[in-house]
């Protein structure tokens, strides 16, 4: 876990899985409050709680940019995927098959 701090290519790991998993709360809770039992407590818990991680998705996307050397449509694509519940991770696993997502870049 340590390791995957320390790097511009772990942050963005770790952001994009973190906000999959906010994404899945902030669903579970929209689910008990509208289909369920009309209780709000989940989105009041996991949409401050998604909205922080949104932003430092974004904020790690852009970090991660120029060390990985992206180009303007993978970096848009990038973002866009925070959009989307779990295109992050979609995202994440896209880039890193493609090569975009390289840890030796970033340490380079």
């Amino acid at each position: 876990m340590d390791g995957m701090l320390t790097s511009p290519v772990g942050r963005f790991r770790l952001f994009a899985l973190a906000e999959a998993v906010s994404w899945a709360g902030l669903l579970i809770g929209m689910l008990f409050k509208y289909l369920i039992i009309g209780n709000e407590i989940g989105v009041k818990v996991f949409g401050p709680i998604h909205g922080v991680i949104f932003v430092g998705y974004v904020l790690v996307t852009l970090l991660v940019r120029e060390p990985q050397r992206w180009d303007l449509r993978t970096t848009l694509l990038a973002l866009a995927a925070s959009i989307p519940p779990f295109g992050t991770v979609i995202f994440e696993r896209w880039a890193n098959r493609t090569g975009k997502l390289d840890p030796q870049t970033s340490a380079a």
